[in-house]
C-alpha cells in the first residue's frame, strides 16, 4: 500500500511513524511533512490545503490511501478532491468537517441527536454576547465559531476578557462552564461503523497548574487511570452513534476520526466539542500504544468496510508527550532558532524546518514532543521528561506538570 499523508505537524509525524511501521506500506508520500517525517517519509512540497493539488499529487505518486492530518484541509474540501479521483482518503467530507470548521453547526447536531453537552448560545453582537454571559455566568466560556488552532477558546472569570474574545472573533458560541476533567476520546468510522481509541487527556494551558492562555495543546498522556470503567461504552452509546446517525440524516455521513472533547462532570460525561481530525498532541500518545497495523486501519475506515476489521490490539503500559514551545508561544513564537537534540528516538518534530546547511531550526509554536512510553503512567513520564530535558533551543519552555496529578492520583470527578 502506497500512503500520501497531507500535512506537516507533529500529530502528522505521529502518523507517519505509525503507517511505515504498518507491514502492509510500502512507501509513504508526506505532503508538506518536516525534517522528521523526512526520516522515514519522501516529502513534497506542496499547499496542503489546496485541493486540486493535493488530489493531483495522489494520482502522481499512485496513492492508494490518502490520510488527511490537520483540519483546514479537511474544511477546505481535500478528501472530497481526492475522492472524486477514485482513491481512499481517511477523512470527512467538507461536509461533515463542519463538526470542528463551525461550533454553530456541531452545537446544531448535537441538539438535534440529543447528545449531552453545555447549553449554548450563538452570538454576533454586543447585546447578545451580554446576555449570554449574563445567564451563564462565571467562568465564561466563549469559543470563535470558525477554526482557530486550537486556540479560539477563552475560559475566564474576567468579565472584561471575555467580552473582549467574543468582540475579537465576531462569530461565537458562548456555553455554560463545566466542571470536571477533560477527556479526548479518538473514533475511527466510516460513516455506519466506529471504533474507539484509547481515552487520552492533553492540556491546554500554556503553564503549570493549567495557567495562562489555551494553546494548540502542551502535552497528553494515555491511558488514565482514573476514567470510569464504563466511560468509553457509555460515550460510543450516547454522543457517537447519535452523531453519526444524525449527520446521516442530513445526507451529510462522516467517514474519518471523530475526535470527541468530553468534561466528566457529576452528571456524566459532556461533550465539549467535536473535531473532525486526529487531536495533537494526543495523537503522539495514543498511537505509540497502538499495535493493530494502523494504514489497515484507516483505509479500513476509507473504503466502507471497517465493520469487517478486527477488533483493535493494544500495548502494555502507558504514553507521555511533552511539548517544548517556542519562545513567545502562544502570542507571538519566535522561529528561526538551532535545535539540538531533535534526532534522538522518541522526538516528535511538530515545528521545524532544516535551513540551506542542513541545520534544524525552530519553524512553529509548538516545535518537538518529547513522546516515551513505559510500564507504567510513572515511567513514561519519567522517560518522556528525558528526552525533553536532552533538548537545546533558546528562549524554549515546557510544562513540567503532564500527567503529574494522574500519577500520583489527584484527578477526581465531581459528584
Amino acid at each position: 500500500m502506497r500512503v500520501l499523508l497531507v500535512g506537516g505537524g507533529g500529530r502528522e509525524h505521529a502518523l507517519a511513524l505509525g503507517l511505515v511501521g504498518d507491514p502492509a506500506v510500502t512507501a509513504v508520500v508526506a505532503a508538506p511533512g518536516n525534517p522528521g517525517i523526512g526520516e522515514v517519509a519522501s516529502l513534497r512540497a506542496i499547499d496542503p490545503n489546496d485541493p486540486a493539488s493535493v488530489a493531483g499529487l495522489a494520482v502522481e505518486v499512485g496513492a492508494d490511501l490518502v490520510v488527511i492530518g490537520p483540519e483546514a484541509p479537511l474544511v477546505a474540501g481535500v478528501a472530497d478532491a481526492v475522492r472524486a479521483k477514485g482513491i481512499p482518503a481517511f477523512g470527512p467530507s467538507a461536509e461533515a468537517a463542519r463538526l470542528e470548521g463551525s461550533k454553530a453547526f456541531a452545537k446544531d447536531v448535537m441538539t438535534a441527536a440529543g447528545v449531552p453537552t453545555a447549553r449554548a448560545y450563538t452570538c454576533t453582537d454586543a447585546e447578545s454576547v451580554g446576555r449570554a454571559l449574563d445567564e451563564f455566568g462565571p467562568p465564561y466560556v466563549v469559543k470563535s465559531d470558525g477554526l482557530a488552532a486550537g486556540k479560539g477558546v477563552v475560559v475566564t472569570s474576567d468579565r472584561a476578557v471575555a467580552e473582549k474574545h467574543a468582540q475579537d472573533c465576531g462569530r461565537v458560541v458562548i456555553e455554560e462552564y463545566l466542571a470536571g476533567p477533560e477527556v479526548s476520546l479518538f473514533v475511527v468510522t466510516d460513516g455506519e461503523a466506529a471504533v474507539p481509541l484509547l481515552p487520552a487527556q492533553d492540556f491546554k494551558r500554556v503553564g503549570d497548574g493549567d495557567t495562562g492562555p489555551n494553546t494548540g495543546g502542551m502535552g497528553a498522556y494515555a491511558p488514565l487511570p482514573w476514567a470510569p470503567s464504563g466511560l468509553v461504552d457509555d460515550v460510543m452509546r450516547d454522543v457517537v452513534h447519535p452523531t453519526l446517525a444524525e449527520l446521516r440524516r442530513r445526507g451529510t455521513p462522516f467517514a474519518g476520526l471523530l475526535y470527541v472533547g468530553l468534561a466528566i462532570t457529576a452528571a456524566g460525561p459532556r461533550v465539549i466539542e467535536f473535531n473532525a481530525r486526529f487531536g495533537d498532541p494526543e495523537t503522539q500518545v495514543v498511537l505509540a500504544l497502538l499495535e493493530t497495523p494502523l494504514a489497515g486501519l484507516l483505509h479500513a475506515a476509507a473504503t466502507g468496510t471497517l465493520a469487517a476489521h478486527p477488533p483493535l490490539r493494544w500495548r502494555d503500559g502507558a504514553a507521555v508527550t511533552v511539548v517544548v514551545a517556542a519562545e513567545g508561544y502562544p502570542a507571538a513564537p519566535r522561529t528561526g532558532d538551532v535545535i539540538t537534540g531533535a534526532d534522538r528516538p522518541g522526538m516528535i518534530h511538530a515545528g521545524t524546518r532544516l535551513d540551506a546547511e542542513g541545520t534544524v531550526r525552530s519553524a512553529g509554536g509548538r516545535v518537538l514532543c518529547g513522546t516515551a512510553t513505559g510500564p507504567d503512567l510513572s515511567a513514561a513520564r519519567d522517560a518522556a521528561y528525558a528526552l525533553v530535558r536532552g533538548i537545546e533551543l533558546a528562549g524554549s519552555h515546557h510544562r513540567t506538570d503532564i500527567a503529574a496529578a494522574a500519577v500520583d492520583g489527584r484527578i477526581s470527578i465531581p459528584a
